[in-house]
């Protein structure tokens, strides 16, 4: 009589090869997920440190954005309005007054050491992309402003293209808007500032303080899948078996 459990041999090794790499990628999961929890911690922990001045440019061939990203900096110097850029965005939950769609003002900053930083003074309307319409705002004096470092972004995956004939802008790279309008890009920072909420700004556009904290951490789900997965092939290989074995006897 042939031996029931012989054609069970190929499946089972097939199935167990299947589970050690469910099983192997579900625990690779669990490992990113407690390294993301502690990068989202060190960064959220890094928002509330004291400011450092802003890496001017004997930094820049040697900086890591990823290590200063959220960094709380400051410098001092005076801004260029005419250079301003525009950043389309949506505000859905504002810190401020003011919210829904408009635009981020990105100007550049001419610092004292004679280079520039793009910095995202903050939130406006779109009834208040023109300047005129916020003109108590545009100080003209030299001034110390302090935020949080960010990196180039480009835009969004799905989003329309700038529009640069426009000033509309979903890409966040201080070389795009140096090299759009702007001051030499050589001098220019390759990095952005998120500006403080400012309560003495007269009139209060550009509402600053709007940097959206957004760490994606989708591990856990991962994690869940592949285990969810392992589990279900050993149900399946486990009725499989019990068939194969009722009909062989």
């Amino acid at each position: 009589m042939t031996n029931p459990w012989r054609g069970l041999i190929l499946p089972g090794l097939a199935t167990t090869l299947a589970l050690a790499v469910l099983v192997w990628l579900g625990l690779w999961q669990v490992e990113r997920l407690r390294w993301k929890e502690a990068l989202i911690a060190q960064v959220i922990a890094r928002t509330d440190s004291a400011p450092i001045p802003a890496p001017g440019p004997k930094a820049w061939p040697d900086l890591v954005q990823g290590d200063l990203e959220y960094q709380p900096v400051s410098l001092t110097g005076r801004f260029l309005h005419r250079y301003e850029a525009h950043g389309f965005t949506t505000l859905t939950a504002p810190r401020g007054r003011y919210g829904g769609m408009g635009y981020l003002v990105m100007s550049p900053l001419e610092t004292e050491g004679g280079w520039f930083v793009y910095v995202n003074r903050g939130f406006v309307p779109e009834g208040n992309k023109n300047s005129i319409t916020r003109s108590a705002g545009q100080i003209d004096t030299n001034l110390t402003i302090t935020g949080l470092l960010r990196a180039p972004r480009p835009g969004p995956r799905f989003a329309a293209e700038d529009s640069i004939s426009d000033n509309i802008w979903f890409s966040r790279d201080p070389s795009l808007f140096a090299e759009w309008n702007g001051p030499p890009p050589a001098r220019v920072a390759p990095y952005i500032i998120d500006a403080r909420f400012d309560p003495e700004l007269e009139g209060g556009l550009p509402q600053g303080g709007e940097t959206f904290l957004d760490f994606p951490n989708s591990h856990l789900g991962y994690a869940v899948t592949w285990f969810g997965l392992a589990a279900g092939l050993v149900g399946v290989f486990s009725v499989f078996a019990r068939a194969r074995l009722r009909n062989r006897r």
